[in-house]
């Protein structure tokens, strides 16, 4: 049994409309001209009207019976107050829907969108998208604009253009889900910074983080240590929401820690002239610089408690008053906030408001350093060797030999990357400043191995002393015997001599035993690590060294 072809279309208030006359066949209606489509042949028209538009369905009833008597018009009365309310339209239309006998075994369906209004039409769309009406799109187009003219000025008929059918399943909309596949890839890429990371957990914070920025207003948090690169994706959020055009500001950051005293409260909100000594002239204070755009506050847990109060009703009221006024100011700006300390800690001892916390702790994201991802290393070594090239004006390269060295220990336990990509930073920086034309070899990367190395040796804990004087037989070692051995270095890093190491070492131990040879014992301990004390005491001798030229 051959499927009938149906048609559900609103009929045209507008462009539906026409006299009684003849001269209405010299008007293009699209309702009219769809049924007249001969590569399209319709057995039922559905045509839905609200009941107060009831004579002009009957008017476009008649008229298509005329050119195309096979086809059976159904009026469908749809009754709406407000035709332009979304919310209405859309229940109005799901219920019925809901009620209508779909089958898309017997029937070829085809939802018409000329006309209607364009609340109608969207509602339509969503309804055939999700299924609700399992059918087509049809979308007619009119004849040219000449040969409408012409049918004006005579007895003719107007031609009925034609019609075109898209299906919603069909590689036509695989292709634009395709370009929306690639424009969320393309954002995410922007807030990694065009860097291909390949930490899983960080990707997926990513990903979280892209939803969040391009949907809501409310705060985000950004959490992690020193130099993890909350600034710079507070700045890539920005760009990210100005590019959709969810902001129409500018993006104002400011590092918390740097605001002390009377100062702050003037920084951030403003102040009238004569408010205090020195304010010779009104200022308009970083939040109302940050209106209708993105205020970055970083470490936002160095803001003195009357600060936080402040921006806490700035939060919730979008006004805050300047120093020394007594007028409202208002500012449209969306929060970011950074910081590297446990805040909820803070909350616990005071230091902290615990109401500012709950209400910038809606979208909280914990930022890994590099030491957490240190599979990262190879392509934020490649991003780091292009910025900086732009920093110092020299085109930097790294010999294949240099960067799988360099690699090689910035993903082992040795590297601690204290300071995270602000190390990366650094150590890209001075290699690149000191390689010949520009190009990194492994002499090069070798010094900065030993910089770093001394560099983390100063304030760092004590197992890490096992690392800089083992150097890669330290991941060999087990972690008690890691622990063990760190603290016999720092005995002898200290002590005048291999005798006085040891007696260091075993003076609790001293008194139960009948033969005394601290010196022994200690020796024979450090030779289990190819290890002598002499050679013990100048490499801690020489990381104290490097690591006092590299503070000069």
């Amino acid at each position: 049994m051959a499927k009938r072809t149906t048609v559900i279309g609103f009929v045209g208030t507008q462009v539906d409309v026409a006299d009684a006359n003849e001269s209405r066949w010299r008007k293009w209606r699209p309702t009219v001209a769809l049924c007249q489509q001969r590569e399209i042949p319709i057995d039922r028209l559905e045509l839905l009207a609200d009941p107060r538009n009831r004579a002009l369905a009957e008017g476009v009833a008649r008229d298509v019976a005329e050119v195309a008597p096979d086809v059976d018009v159904v009026i469908v009365p749809l009754a709406t107050k407000d035709p332009w309310d979304l919310e209405e339209m859309f229940d109005a239309l799901l219920g019925y829907a809901r009620e209508r006998d779909s089958d898309p075994a017997r029937e070829d369906l085809l939802v018409h969108l000329t006309t209607g209004t364009h609340i109608a039409q969207i509602c339509l769309f969503l309804l055939v998208e999700s299924r609700y009406l399992p059918g087509r799109l049809v979308q007619m187009r009119p004849p040219p604009r000449d040969a409408r003219l012409a049918a004006r000025g005579s007895k003719q008929r107007v031609p009925p253009g034609h019609a075109v059918v898209v299906d919603l399943d069909l590689s036509r909309f695989d292709r634009v889900a395709r370009r929306f596949a690639k424009e969320r890839a393309e954002a995410t890429t922007l807030l990694k910074d065009g860097i291909a990371t390949r930490n899983a957990a960080y990707n997926a914070l990513i990903g979280r983080l892209e939803k969040v920025a391009l949907a809501s207003r409310a705060p985000i948090l950004l959490e992690g240590p020193t130099g993890a690169g909350k600034s710079q994706l507070a700045r890539r959020v920005f760009e990210l929401k100005r590019a959709r055009h969810l902001v129409e500001g500018p993006f104002v950051d400011v590092n918390c820690a740097t605001l002390r005293g009377d100062g702050a409260a003037s920084a951030l909100f403003g102040h009238v002239k004569g408010a205090f000594t020195g304010a010779d002239a009104a200022r308009g204070g970083l939040l109302k610089s940050a209106d209708r755009g993105v205020l970055f506050l970083d470490e936002i847990g160095e803001l003195g408690v009357e600060e936080q109060a402040m921006l806490l009703r700035a939060l919730e009221t979008k006004t805050f008053r300047a120093v020394g006024s007594d007028r409202e100011t208002t500012s449209e700006f969306m929060l970011l906030a950074g910081t590297n300390r446990d805040l909820r800690a803070d909350v616990a001892s005071g230091r902290f408001r615990e109401d500012l916390l709950a209400r910038i702790d809606v979208w909280t994201f914990r930022l890994p350093g590099l030491a957490d991802r240190k599979e990262d290393l190879a392509p934020n070594l490649d991003h780091q060797l292009e910025r900086v090239s732009e920093r110092i004006g020299t085109r930097l390269s790294m010999t294949r030999e240099a960067r799988e060295r360099f690699v090689a220990f910035g993903t082992s336990r040795q590297a601690r990357w204290a300071a995270s990509f602000r190390d990366l930073d650094a150590a890209v920086t001075r290699m690149g400043t000191l390689a010949e034309g520009g190009r990194i070899d492994r002499q090069g990367v070798d010094d900065e191995i030993e910089r770093l190395r001394a560099q983390w040796s100063e304030g760092a804990p004590t197992h890490d002393r096992v690392a800089h004087v083992l150097g890669a037989r330290a991941d060999a070692l087990d972690r008690f015997d890691r622990a063990q051995l760190a603290e016999v270095l720092v005995v002898c890093a200290g002590a005048r001599s291999l005798s006085d190491a040891g007696r260091t070492l075993f003076a609790a131990s001293r008194a139960k035993r009948s033969s005394v040879n601290d010196a022994d014992r200690l020796r024979k301990y450090l030779a289990r690590f190819e290890l002598t004390f002499d050679a013990v005491r100048e490499e801690s001798g020489a990381l104290r060294d490097r690591a006092a030229s590299e503070r000069r």
